[in-house]
């Protein structure tokens, strides 16, 4: 399969140092609210990666629930893989793309678990059938069929038939704190713009990066 043809020239806009913030959460959240604007699919889906005890790199989406000065914060079942690779090793990276705006937002940081308290506040706001998902599903193991998943759904139905579907005790938030961001925005000729942010002792520091 040849797909070497396959290619955008991005005209979209430019990014200058001039115009961003120097805070990198008020410009991720001015960015934020501009793929809102646009009518984005989700443009809270973040490509999540995680790392194992052997050094390989993890890689799925998840969606964003959360964000203030403290990080970015998203939900997820305490014995699936991302959650056990977590425990050897909190370090992670999330990305963001905005296609449509010719964007992307690369942060990283280190994870840590969110208080019981935030993860119930979370849980109670989510349809019934996703909190009744939270209990069906273990994620990441293995199972050999759908029927099999879709009859332990009915399990739960049941079993919470006669009032609220209580916060699964494996299951809950995690909050990545960043200490490095990087936003990126398309240009022609692949000559994109390209700005990091590192947090140093003082705050912190911009530089352009070469595209």
């Amino acid at each position: 399969m040849d797909i070497t043809d396959l290619r955008e020239d991005y005209r979209r806009a430019a990014l200058d140092r001039d115009t961003l913030d120097p805070d990198p959460l008020g410009q991720f959240k001015t960015w934020f609210a501009q793929a809102q604007d646009s009518q984005l699919q989700e443009p809270n889906a973040m490509v999540l990666a995680s790392v194992d005890p052997e050094g390989q790199p993890w890689t799925r989406t998840v969606l964003l629930k959360k964000l203030d000065g403290r990080g970015f914060v998203f939900f997820t079942n305490f014995e699936s893989r991302k959650a056990r690779q977590f425990a050897d090793n909190p370090r992670a990276s999330i990305l963001f793309l905005w296609l449509g705006l010719e964007r992307q937002v690369s942060i990283n940081g280190t994870v840590e678990r969110i208080s019981t308290a935030e993860s119930l506040a979370y849980f109670i706001t989510r349809p019934i059938g996703s909190r009744l998902g939270a209990w069906t599903s273990q994620q990441s193991s293995i199972i050999k069929s759908r029927s099999l998943l879709e009859a332990k759904l009915q399990e739960m139905k049941r079993k919470f038939s006669g009032g609220e579907v209580p916060l699964p005790s494996f299951w809950g938030g995690y909050r990545l704190i960043p200490s490095r961001y990087e936003f990126w925005q398309g240009r022609q000729n692949r000559l994109h713009d390209r700005f990091e942010y590192l947090k140093g002792d003082d705050g912190w520091e911009i530089e352009r990066l070469q595209p």
